[in-house]
């Protein structure tokens, strides 16, 4: 491995996750052969995407056996997309309302908004953002937003008791670094590896432990709160883009993975979604006495999909469905 992207993924990842991603993901030509003093700013866009990534694979072992799966066989994975879940309202501690506290980040590596989409049986809204260099070969993101004012009193009051310890990831030099790149669409390698840390720190959870009485009452009335609750803005999913995933799907059952009832097909059929159910992973939460208790809830999982060309044109649908984001975001409460 050589070049721009090679140096920032074994400096920051370890040469053997490095290797790994090299030899698994499907990658721009362009942008591996990028040597320059300066970075561009869709590369840095592809090297988070490759650490976030990197960093699901460390929490969700079907995931990192499906892609063991892959370097055996000798395929390749094209990242789709990533999801992440936030909370718009007031009061979070340090932390932006909502979607801001991922697309601050998103602008300054030339993501733009691609599509809208209301959530409504979730209480959420979705935006999606694509880069605008590589839109179809670098991965787009999907930010969430949950609207706690749809919901009773005292599962609000819950998400301010949770949120309200939030603290802010991005420092001050980060927001110099961000703001650089935003003007000059560059960043010397030097600063590339001090900004890309940082904006890592950006998808966890930012907020303290939850109570296990809060927590009771959001689940009580979403799902997707709980969850945020014990794993704030983590990449909820990453997305293998297939292009069979009927047959995909059929593949991973007979493995005996656990994989979605149905696969979801768009109104265009032109979208069509899957996954695994979501990791089961343990989280520290405080009861009544203050003491420190455990319990097994959803983590994060893969989802697969598949694209088809927009009608008379080379393009592919780079679209989302609300009905079918919906069916993916129940991954994580059948799980």
């Amino acid at each position: 491995m050589s070049g721009n992207l090679a140096t920032i993924l074994t400096t920051l990842a370890g040469a053997d996750r490095a290797d790994r991603l090299f030899r698994v993901l499907v990658l721009p030509e362009a942008l591996l052969a990028e040597q320059s003093a300066d970075v561009s700013r869709a590369l840095i866009a592809q090297a988070l995407n490759m650490l976030l990534l990197e960093d699901l694979l460390q929490r969700v072992p079907m995931a990192a056996a499906y892609v063991q799966d892959c370097v055996h066989d000798g395929t390749r994975m094209m990242h789709d997309h990533g999801a992440v879940r936030t909370v718009a309202t007031e009061g979070m501690g340090a932390l932006p309302v909502g979607e801001a506290a991922i697309t601050r980040l998103l602008g300054p590596l030339g993501y733009v908004r691609n599509g809208l989409y209301p959530l409504e049986k979730l209480k959420m809204t979705g935006r999606s953002y694509t880069q605008a260099e590589y839109p179809e070969e670098i991965a787009q993101f999907f930010v969430s937003e949950l609207h706690p004012e749809r919901f009773s009193a005292d599962f609000q009051a819950a998400v301010l008791r949770v949120t309200a310890s939030s603290t802010d990831p991005l420092t001050p030099h980060a927001r110099v670094l961000l703001s650089e790149l935003q003007h000059n669409h560059r960043l010397s390698m030097a600063k590339t590896l001090e900004l890309l840390p940082t904006l890592l720190h950006c998808f966890g959870r930012q907020h303290a432990e939850p109570t296990m009485a809060d927590y009771e009452t959001l689940l009580a009335e979403s799902a997707e709160m709980a969850w945020i609750a014990t794993e704030g803005n983590a990449f909820n999913h990453a997305t293998d883009r297939v292009a069979d995933v009927d047959a995909l799907a059929a593949k991973q059952k007979a493995l005996g993975r656990p994989m979605k009832d149905v696969v979801e097909k768009s109104q265009s059929t032109r979208v069509q979604q899957t996954a695994f159910l979501a990791a089961r992973v343990t989280r520290s939460f405080h009861d009544a006495a203050g003491n420190t208790v455990q319990r097994e809830v959803p983590g994060s999982f893969i989802e697969f999909i598949t694209r088809l060309h927009m009608p008379d044109t080379p393009k592919l649908d780079l679209s989302f469905d609300s009905a079918n984001a919906q069916g993916i975001f129940k991954m994580t409460a059948k799980a």
